[in-house]
């Protein structure tokens, strides 16, 4: 461990500290969630203003993924290594700071270089939080505690996208970037007096049984045996994998969807700002709750607990993706997308509390970061992808290209449930094998 991390670990809190943090971190996720969403709010404006086509939009939407995904590795290697409080809260300082200056630019050369550096900043932040908040959440509250978190996800979402459309519409699209830009940098501030960096490990109810190993969370491991302790997990590679197919099916949501309302259901700015995001994430906050007890619960019954609500998310979620891509009807449209949310909600609860089932704790934040780079590096194509087929698919209309690429994101949920299914059995099988060595060892001694 760093000399910085070393000395300056808080004291034990309360017991009800824990869930103080995860109230301060969910609304640092808010603005990190309504921060990026704030310019998708906005793209018809964008359009009309500028003049920037279908593909060079989803360049823009693009340009903060790779960033945030390229950078995301380094960033939980170094969450690993130092305080993850000062990551947290510096990120927030810094990519509030670019949303601000998001309000100045007028090229599209400036939109693709302020949401890199935006993505650069916000990179910091999920691998060092949720590594934080694993230290202060054992096996039994953590799907909970991180799918509280996570419903700031959706709320950012819908505040990014409902807010920067309504102040596009009444007083110009600037005006939202310098709004939730100026209220992040505040809270940042605010938040340096309150937040306190645990001791790794903490939480975990093996920590004695890895100290007899001469087995200390406090030190931190090498760059190789970071990689090893993540290439070795099978369960782990596999929901990356699937948080790949995942992400790539929500960035097409997240960055498509005002866009959708607008030319093919005919919605007003900021109506399509606020059903394209109300109807889908308010769904996904009000499940997460929900998803996070369940899994709690099955979590202590059985390997894989946390992986099943996973599972069933998707496995139910596809049938809706493909309704919302298909539908010509403003009302099955806004049911879908709400049932499409709740089951999205289903599987968002447990992305990092079941990683963390098979990842040890001196390595979360790089197995985050790894996770990150995989499912956002991939995800980012999504929006892109849209553009192209709109401009280019099999139908003459390009709203008639945009509802077949959209339909066909539920064979991607699809294949991620099969191989979340396929996770199950390995968790069990992993399982079993530590229950067997762990009962020769007994008899050994």
């Amino acid at each position: 461990m760093t000399a910085t991390a070393a000395t300056e670990i808080s004291a034990p809190a309360r017991p009800a500290y824990k869930w103080w943090v995860v109230g301060m971190l969910w609304c640092v996720c808010f603005f990190n969630y309504a921060d990026r969403q704030s310019i998708v709010a906005v793209f018809p404006v964008l359009s009309t203003e500028f003049g920037f086509d279908k593909v060079e939009l989803g360049l823009i939407g693009s340009a903060f993924m790779w960033v945030y995904a390229l950078g995301a590795p380094l960033a939980g290697f170094i969450g690993d290594r130092v305080r993850r409080k000062d990551l947290i809260l510096g990120g927030c300082l810094a990519w509030s700071f670019v949303t601000v200056m998001t309000g100045r630019c007028s090229r599209l050369w400036q939109f693709v270089t302020v949401r890199a550096a935006e993505g650069l900043g916000e990179t910091f932040y999920l691998p060092a939080s949720m590594s934080l908040l694993s230290d202060y959440h054992g096996r039994r509250t953590r799907s909970l505690a991180m799918s509280l978190h996570q419903s700031s996800v959706y709320l950012g979402t819908i505040g990014g996208s409902w807010l920067g459309a309504l102040f596009a519409e009444r007083y110009g699209w600037r005006v939202g970037f310098y709004f939730f830009g100026g209220a992040g940098m505040l809270l940042s501030l605010v938040l340096y007096k309150f937040l306190r960096e645990p001791e790794r490990g903490a939480a975990d109810a093996d920590r004695d049984e890895l100290a007899a190993h001469g087995v200390r969370p406090e030190n931190p491991l090498s760059a190789k045996e970071t990689a090893l302790a993540i290439c070795r997990a099978p369960v782990a590679l596999l929901l990356m994998a699937v948080f790949l197919g995942a992400n790539f099916v929500a960035t097409i949501f997240l960055t498509w969807t005002p866009t959708f309302l607008v030319e093919k259901f005919h919605f007003g700015l900021s109506s399509a700002g606020l059903s394209g995001s109300v109807y889908i994430h308010l769904a996904s906050a009000l499940s997460v709750p929900l998803a996070g007890v369940l899994a709690d619960r099955l979590a202590r019954r059985f390997a894989g607990g946390r992986i099943a609500v996973q599972a069933l998310g998707l496995l139910v979620g596809s049938v809706f993706v493909f309704l919302v891509g298909i539908t010509p009807t403003v009302s099955t449209l806004l049911v879908a997308m709400a049932c499409f949310g709740f089951c999205k909600g289903f599987y968002d609860s447990n992305i990092f509390a079941s990683l963390y089932d098979c990842i040890e704790p001196r390595a979360r934040a790089s197995a985050a970061g790894v996770m990150n780079c995989i499912g956002w590096g991939g995800g980012a194509l999504g929006p892109l992808v849209v553009g192209l087929v709109a401009r280019h698919g099999r139908h003459a209309s390009e709203m008639d290209n945009m509802s077949e690429a959209i339909a066909s994101c539920g064979v991607i949920y699809l294949i991620g449930a099969a191989a979340l299914i396929v996770a199950i059995v390995l968790s069990q099988r992993g399982e079993i094998g530590r229950r067997k060595t762990g009962t020769e060892g007994r008899e050994g001694r």
